[in-house]
């Protein structure tokens, strides 16, 4: 297993852990701006969060009044002066659970707008991640892991939208109820304001000392969590081989090793953040005890009603709950801020150049190819194609043998521009690849790998993405000419057979012939075939061969093989050793230079007769 197979996929759905962003102000900067098109839909909520928040304050104050007027009525009764005046407490009573009925309608309305403000934000996103991955270059993801492209996808958007969700409408209530309390509190009794306003720095200074220790465990947790996530797809995905090899033992250990450190850094981050709520709630009653004694002393003293005490309990339990939210918002807008500049990153990564000025039209180009003192290398400091030249005309078969590392694959990936060279030039019928268009440059071939790949579909789904404007008898015509519709016709529902979504119901053989049928309904003007049949049986590699032969007439076809035995027929054969071309000719020619190529053929004889 390589070291790169284990970086990080990102965090899992179930724990979700707190990264800090390498620059927080730029990365919630950067999504703000992403966010400026939902101007009028943030303001709206920004009101009904507001307005939904201030009738919510208002209410303690004038349940207040109704038990002042309960405690007055008590006094009167008990004075022989009077009774308990019902009628006005109803009134009272009645119009708080109005303003309580309003503020629920409001908060509401708020969470509906702020909900469909995170989904359109995460919908755009995903939007624009999906069109990015079709305009990136290849080299992009041939240095990544899949997982950590897919954790941009998934995990980071899915944090932004549960923050976005949960952080900004509760912070912008947090902070209007901190202000419309402490002003709410000023106004019953400010000694008593003062004393509850203690709990602010001893409340600030614990959650920074909690924050600043648990901020370590939690970026550890981030850090195994994304080991062992690429540790679970990787073994998962290749338990045959693990199995075949008697190493489950190894590959437990090493999961075993970093299961712990994330068991580790998770029980620590979750305990320092657990804490917080207990030693805010100790904090409170503390707070209370301080205005139980002063209040006590000012209702002696006549200073305050008796109703403005439970009006001011009521608002010293909403002074401390905004604190513990807004420490709560904190961590939200740091995973926020870290999930936006992941994404970010991502939407910003260099682009394949899409578009050209004055791009060369591929209509009724013929398919002569020429390469022309080709070098190229993946690093600039690492050449592996040092000078390649050949003149390919069209209808041509063109076989490129050698041993493996001598840059075959490489020579077609720059013939289909997924790099471009560093020297010299590739021309189709006389003009530079790099003076198209790339996606009508591409339109001009036709490809069959090594590895296949196939999509959850039907059989006549996947055959016809070669050409989405086949007609059915095309697809089965393409079907034929690659000897898989007999084939196709023994399985339940035939064309219609749903291949699963590993399309581990058929074997990699047939997967191979229908990449092939693919490629005949596709009817390009220069094949590609990189070790086609290389999967299948001799046997039927000779009936594919003859469908092949047929397919390539009229058609520059390129043909990357081992099997020596498949490409006799080919017009021309480049052999490649080391990047370069050191023999090219027919089989016939090669075989009688007795050269690179003959010693290759006669090893691979020598061997089947061995065999």
């Amino acid at each position: 297993m390589s070291e790169r197979s284990r970086r990080p996929m990102g965090g899992g759905h179930g724990m979700r852990s707190v990264e800090k962003a390498k620059d927080f102000k730029e990365a919630m900067s950067r999504l703000f701006q992403y966010m400026g098109k939902y101007k009028f839909r943030f303001g709206l909520m920004f009101l009904f969060a507001i307005a939904g928040t201030i009738f919510n304050i208002v209410g303690p104050k004038i349940l207040g009044k109704a038990t002042t007027e309960l405690f007055n009525g008590l006094v009167r009764k008990v004075n022989g002066s009077g009774g308990i005046d019902f009628s006005k407490i109803g009134q009272i009573l009645l119009f708080t659970l109005a303003l309580y009925v309003a503020s629920a309608c409001f908060s509401l309305i708020q969470g509906f707008v702020m909900t469909g403000i995170s989904n359109d934000v995460t919908y755009s996103l995903r939007k624009d991640i999906s069109k990015k991955i079709n305009r990136l270059p290849l080299n992009y993801f041939e240095s990544r892991t899949n997982g950590e492209i897919l954790s941009r996808v998934t995990n980071d958007v899915d944090t932004l939208q549960m923050s976005l969700n949960q952080s900004i409408t509760q912070l912008i209530t947090s902070i209007t109820t901190l202000i419309g309390v402490f002003i709410m509190m000023l106004s019953i009794n400010v000694p008593m304001t003062l004393a509850a306003l203690l709990i602010l720095p001893v409340s600030m200074l614990i959650i920074n000392g909690v924050m600043k220790r648990s901020q370590k465990y939690f970026r550890d947790q981030q850090k195994y969590l994304g080991e062992v996530n690429g540790q679970i797809e990787e073994n998962y995905g290749g338990h045959n081989v693990v199995k075949v090899f008697n190493k489950e033992q190894d590959v437990l250990n090493v999961f075993e090793k970093d299961n712990q450190k994330l068991y580790e850094s998770a029980w620590k981050s979750q305990f320092f953040s657990g804490m917080m709520m207990p030693i805010m709630q100790f904090i409170g009653n503390l707070g209370y005890v301080m205005v139980a004694l002063l209040g006590g002393v000012f209702v002696i003293k006549g200073s305050i009603e008796v109703g403005d005490i439970q009006s001011f309990f009521q608002y010293i339990r909403n002074f401390t709950q905004p604190i513990q939210q807004i420490a709560q918002v904190t961590n939200l807008l740091q995973s926020s801020a870290a999930a936006s500049e992941r994404v970010f990153e991502f939407l910003d990564e260099p682009e394949e150049e899409q578009g050209k000025e004055n791009a060369v039209d591929i209509t009724g180009l013929s398919g002569n190819v020429q390469f022309q003192h080709v070098e190229f290398g993946y690093n600039p400091d690492k050449i592996i194609v040092h000078d390649f030249s050949a003149d390919v005309k069209n209808g041509q078969k063109i076989a490129i043998v050698g041993p493996t590392g001598a840059g075959k694959t490489t020579m077609v990936k720059l013939l289909m521009r997924f790099y471009d060279v560093n020297k010299g030039s590739i021309c189709v019928d006389g003009h530079d690849i790099r003076d198209f268009n790339r996606s009508q440059l591409r339109e001009m071939f036709g490809m069959v790998l090594q590895d296949t790949w196939l999509f959850s579909g039907t059989i006549m789904e996947n055959i016809r993405y070669g050409r989405l404007d086949a007609t059915d008898e095309e697809v089965i015509a393409a079907a034929k000419a690659a000897h898989i519709h007999h084939f196709i016709m023994q399985q339940p529902g035939g064309y219609n057979m749903v291949l699963d979504e590993e399309t581990s119901n058929i074997s990699q053989g047939q997967k191979q012939l229908l990449t092939i049928a693919r490629a005949i309904l596709a009817d390009n003007k220069i094949l590609i075939l990189d070790e086609a049949t290389s999967s299948v049986d001799t046997r039927t590699e000779m009936q594919i061969q003859k469908a092949m032969d047929n397919l390539m007439k009229g058609r520059t076809s390129f043909v990357i093989a081992h099997r020596l035995s498949t490409i006799k027929d080919a017009d021309m054969i480049l052999v490649m050793k080391d990047g370069d071309i050191i023999e090219q000719g027919s089989h016939e020619e090669l075989l009688a230079k007795g050269g690179f190529y003959a010693q290759l053929y006669n090893s691979q004889f020598e061997k089947t007769q061995t065999a």
